[in-house]
């Protein structure tokens, strides 16, 4: 943890103690939409008003208030009772009042597998093209940073961008000099979080939990040569848009995770301070925040992670369609560990075992202790041995993600040697971290499983050994792949809008935490990777709108790996990936930044979406068809649907494309025009129309297909369409 100050900031106090005493008080945002008044003091004084007339007084009014949100858009976080809240709700002046929810977070050789590299000089790609992200400000949502990390060394920067408004928020362990020329600004947000909370983190911008420092790396750390985690995955450490400045905004806390009123602060600050590009790699929220809807209208691209509940379908989370939603991948990268047995088979595990000083290079005794439960570890002397968990019949109720902690456990206090643990799925190293420095502990599938229960079974004094981990890199390893967690499409909130959008890497990225380099996994690792490529693409096309930077990147998307087969998800059991799974397909920031054709939106027309999302607007599911997304989702397919769409030519000015179409199974497809040509001095802009039929009356799952406009040369500009046939609205099939 390191040095604490002993003392707390003096408005925390007056903010906190008067509103502890009211119990049944509760923390609520009130959201009043578009801010009336460009000056803050004018809109902060409305909240004020707006509270006393609730509260009776202006004293209580401001002991009441924790947040006010002035800059980006207006409404504020106030304690209050129930009774209070429903009071505010019928002003006039309030879209919506709503309790704080507490988020979670979602937790190099990336960026290489990407193609987003350091090129000969007579090459050039979309990282040399973007001028490496130079001046780019990206504003990271998260648990702060940690600013003495090599990654964030500004040696050869320039001065600070004038447009930046943002500012260096000193407090505990964080002072004016911890921000410099690459970490331009520095918030956080400590109203209203506990006192139990701030005393196990630090009171400032400073990272104890370190999932801010990693993701804000993987975005922009400059490049760190000789880095590895224990020697595995050596090389350089840098994140995409290695010369883009950062904004932090803390606002995730231990032991509170991400409080509603702390992040909608972050966002109005956000959008205050001059960010171009805005990443949260939080859990959740995206219906919630409303803020980024304000901060899109402002021309900020807002990339959130899809969340961490796979491979469950109706997962996804943040689905808003301003947003861009990311889902986590696997890279060409493994750590294949040996595991030899007794008679001389040689098997293969995942691992992260590379302490080789934690158990001798001889053979141990091995034990099946079949699900490694209490009882079943207790049965079995286990002291000193090589432990074997294999429980397959436990794999459909007991997710691997208990499994396997609850295994180590066991296995850990029983003082064993060392654990091989059978599962559907190895996306799970992460997991494993708490056997570093004690114990190897090997991820098998259960074949690799079965084959060492026969060995067990039938040798008189079964014996193993686990070599240390090795690290391979490149095509041998079978990538990209959905990461088994990445939360699954479509979104229970908005089924008419395709989430998510798209897949990028997230599973065991290296990047920085602390003073050190560490792996983490998750859709928050998919969502930097991302952000960054946003902000490379905004540097090439600075006038380009959010949504035709996130068009981009979806509409030259990959479905298919560097061999040409489909990109598969780690399901139950494996499959090939669907739009459910990756949205578009796999990030190809090269072909991003030069797509030939996007589809944008005026940021105003997402107001009816929004409003539809609070009950103010009828005729939703129109909205939700005929938004000019880059992706098509019907749900609600009973006999005929006609969905419209626009694309924009921002490639080669004379330029004729034909539509390609993939039609969903069971659903008849149609495009008018199927050709479209651009010439010099016509519209930039076409308008067409897609018809979907049902072929067949019934009441189905979701089918897959694509749309694809290509040209004579080079460019292809596919969306991901999903289709749901119906008979009755109140019945549906989501298989």
């Amino acid at each position: 943890m390191g040095l604490r100050t002993g003392f707390c900031c003096a408005l925390l106090l007056l903010t906190l103690l008067p509103l502890s005493a009211n119990a049944s008080n509760k923390l609520y945002i009130v959201y009043m939409g578009d801010k009336k008044h460009d000056d803050p003091s004018v809109v902060t004084a409305s909240h004020h008003d707006a509270l006393t007339s609730v509260l009776g007084s202006k004293e209580e009014a401001l002991k009441s208030i924790v947040y006010s949100y002035k800059h980006g858009f207006s409404g504020f976080a106030a304690m209050l009772t129930e009774s209070q809240a429903e009071t505010l709700a019928k002003f006039p002046e309030v879209v919506s009042v709503k309790r704080n929810i507490f988020h979670e977070l979602h937790t190099t050789r990336s960026w290489d597998f990407l193609g987003v590299d350091y090129k000969p000089p007579q090459q050039s790609g979309l990282l040399q093209k973007a001028k490496y992200g130079e001046d780019v400000i990206i504003g990271v949502v998260d648990t702060g940073i940690w600013p003495e990390s090599r990654s964030f060394n500004d040696n050869g920067y320039g001065p600070v961008p004038a447009r930046w408004k943002g500012k260096c928020q000193t407090g505990e362990l964080f002072n004016a000099t911890s921000c410099n020329r690459k970490i331009i600004g520095a918030r956080s947000y400590d109203r209203g979080i506990s006192a139990e909370s701030l005393k196990s983190d630090y009171n400032s911008p400073r990272d104890i939990n370190g999932h801010g420092t990693h993701v804000a790396s993987t975005i922009a750390g400059v490049e760190v040569r000789g880095v590895s985690y224990g020697g595995l995955a050596t090389g350089v450490a840098r994140g995409g848009a290695p010369h883009a400045r950062l904004g932090i905004y803390k606002a995730c806390w231990e032991g509170e995770g991400c409080p509603d009123a702390a992040v909608l602060a972050a966002i109005d600050d956000a959008i205050h301070d001059g960010v171009d590009v805005l990443s949260l790699s939080l859990a959740g929220a995206g219906h919630e925040y409303s803020g980024t809807l304000h901060a899109v209208q402002r021309g900020i691209s807002v990339v959130f992670a899809g969340g961490n509940d796979g491979p469950v379908p109706q997962t996804v989370t943040n689905a808003v369609p301003w947003v861009t939603t990311v889902a986590a991948s696997t890279i060409d990268r493994s750590f294949p560990t040996l595991i030899s047995l007794g008679n001389k088979e040689k098997l293969v595990g995942q691992s992260r075992h590379y302490n080789a000083s934690v158990i001798s290079s001889d053979f141990k005794d091995l034990v099946d202790a079949g699900r490694c439960d209490s009882k079943s570890v207790a049965s079995n002397n286990v002291t000193g041995k090589i432990v074997l968990c294999y429980g397959p019949a436990d794999a459909k109720s007991w997710p691997p993600t208990v499994a396997l902690p609850y295994a180590i456990n066991q296995t850990v206090t029983a003082g064993a040697k060392g654990l091989i643990f059978a599962q559907y799925t190895t996306n799970l190293l992460e997991y494993t971290a708490s056997c570093e420095g004690i114990m190897p502990c090997v991820l098998v599938d259960f074949e690799i499983a079965e084959r060492i229960r026969s060995y067990f079974d039938t040798a008189r004094s079964p014996v193993v050994k686990v070599s240390p981990t090795v690290t391979v890199v490149g095509n041998g390893v079978l990538s990209p792949r959905v990461a088994s967690f990445s939360s699954r499409g479509p979104s229970p909130l908005f089924p008419g809008i395709l989430k998510p959008d798209i897949a990028a890497p997230g599973v065991s990225i290296l990047a920085a935490s602390g003073d050190s380099y560490v792996f983490n996994s998750g859709t928050s690792m998919a969502c930097p990777h991302v952000s960054a490529v946003t902000a490379l693409i905004k540097s090439v096309h600075p006038d380009w709108s959010p949504a035709m930077i996130k068009s981009a990147i979806v509409t030259t998307a990959s479905v298919t790996d560097r061999f040409g087969m489909p990109i598969q998800a780690d399901s139950v059991p494996r499959k090939l990936a669907d739009p459910f799974d990756y949205g578009g397909g796999h990030l190809n920031p090269d072909r991003a930044a030069d797509p030939g054709l996007v589809y944008d939106v005026d940021a105003k027309e997402y107001n009816n979406f929004f409003n539809c999302t609070v009950g103010l607007l009828d005729g939703c599911e129109s909205y939700q068809l005929n938004l000019n997304l880059p992706s098509i989702a019907v749900p609600n397919l009973k006999n005929q649907v006609i969905v419209w769409r626009t694309i924009t030519n921002v490639g080669p000015v004379e330029s004729t494309y034909q539509a390609v179409v993939e039609a969903p199974a069971g659903v008849g497809m149609s495009v008018e025009p199927s050709v479209i040509t651009f010439t010099a001095g016509g519209s930039k802009s076409v308008t067409f129309k897609v018809t979907f039929t049902a072929k067949q009356r019934v009441q189905g799952g979701y089918t897959f297909g694509g749309l694809a406009w290509k040209d004579q040369n080079a460019y292809s500009v596919r969306i991901p369409i999903a289709v749901r046939t119906v008979i009755q609205d109140f019945v549906a099939d989501t298989s």
